[in-house]
């Protein structure tokens, strides 16, 4: 088993499951965000508002919380001593109480006959074009725990949720991806560009927009369009460009079916990436099928979920699947929260074909997992 429950050695980090987050991990959940730095608007180190996003997280799984106030709460938990190591979420709807700003790149085209010249020009616009989509958000993973199968799990689980509940959701889904730093911490497009606008640091700048502060975009921000060409090349080479530890998170991202459209966010000029839940790769390729105790493995990597909206988990697993039957170990059943022949969700773990039977399933060692 290449997540280690049982069967294999474990690895250095143990065994993980994604699992809902209630309010008992507080203060886990604020330990991951004193690590996650600066840049990461939804995952501030500040005690108060993540109570309060914990709680409206358990009114949304209990159908009590407003569309605004909807937030899907996921931590990956260290099956052997119970410690929260990574958290990602998903929010049901952006820009409801308060607008949501992107840049929308452009062109504009300026021609002269009298002088036989046609120009073409990247423009940069103040938009409001993702109000009322689901956005994937606050994914953070500890160091330590950046191997293996973890960061796939972390962010895949969310892609997986959104197929199998799909009608809690709008059609369109989005991804901040956080922007472009330097390793001083320098964030190129804010420097030489956004903060010619605010006169405040990015720190403060990005803390207000987390406490839903942003008044101050509209009333500061130039509502014309801007010429990217003549901005420093420093700026727009920053244009579209993660921060280096995001490039592993958007790659997974893009393998499932998000792409980057031209929209970037407004203080670090990080790629903002969008679908429609129908073009997720989990929506077409998610199957559901019943569960059995069983030590086979098989050859694919999968992400393995319980389907019941109030109890979802979901794990890595290479049970073998065969005759519509997934086999996995009892430490697997149990970390789903599951019985032997209820349903479970898979999908598979990379991106490739839909789900086949595997007539000779075959066991996948330690280092086979990528």
């Amino acid at each position: 088993m290449v997540n280690g429950i049982c069967g294999a050695p474990l690895a250095a980090s143990g065994p993980t499951r994604i699992r809902l987050a209630h309010t008992d991990d507080l203060d886990a959940i604020v330990e991951l965000a004193k690590q996650a730095g600066p840049g990461m608007t939804t995952l501030k180190p500040d005690r108060v508002a993540l109570e309060e996003r914990l709680h409206w997280a358990a009114e949304t799984v209990q159908e009590r919380a407003p569309l605004h106030k909807q937030d899907y709460v996921f931590v990956l938990e260290n099956l052997v001593n119970a410690r929260v190591v990574g958290l990602s979420a998903i929010k049901a709807a952006v820009g409801i109480d308060q607008p949501f700003y992107s840049f929308r790149l452009g062109t504009l085209v300026h021609a002269s006959k009298q002088i036989s010249i046609v120009k073409k020009f990247q423009t940069m616009y103040l938009s409001n074009d993702m109000t009322g989509s689901a956005e994937l958000c606050s994914l953070f993973l500890l160091p330590e725990y950046r191997t293996r199968t973890n960061g796939r799990l972390l962010s895949k689980c969310r892609l997986l949720f959104l197929a199998l509940f799909s009608e809690r959701f709008p059609s369109h889904i989005m991804a901040e991806m956080r922007g472009y730093q330097r390793g001083d911490g320098a964030v190129p497009f804010w420097d030489g560009f956004a903060k010619q606008f605010f006169e405040i640091d990015f720190g403060t700048a990005d803390a207000l927009t987390s406490d839903g502060n942003k008044t101050f975009i509209a009333e500061l921000m130039p509502r014309y369009p801007i010429y990217t060409a003549l901005l420093p090349l420093e700026v727009r080479d920053a244009m579209g460009v993660v921060h280096p530890q995001t490039v592993p998170a958007r790659r997974l991202l893009e393998q499932e079916g998000l792409r980057y459209n031209g929209y970037i966010d407004i203080f670090d000029g990080g790629p903002q990436l969008t679908a429609s839940i129908g073009e997720l790769r989990a929506t077409r390729d998610t199957t559901r099928m019943l569960c059995r105790v069983d030590d086979r493995r098989g050859q694919k990597l999968r992400l393995i979920a319980n389907p019941d909206l109030r109890r979802f988990s979901a794990i890595v697993s290479d049970g073998a699947f065969s005759d519509g039957q997934l086999r996995l170990y009892p430490s697997e059943v149990a970390a789903l929260g599951i019985e032997c022949g209820e349903s479970a969700a898979a999908l598979d773990l990379n991106s490739e074909p839909s789900l086949k039977s595997e007539s000779q399933p075959t066991v996948i060692r330690e280092n086979a997992a990528t």
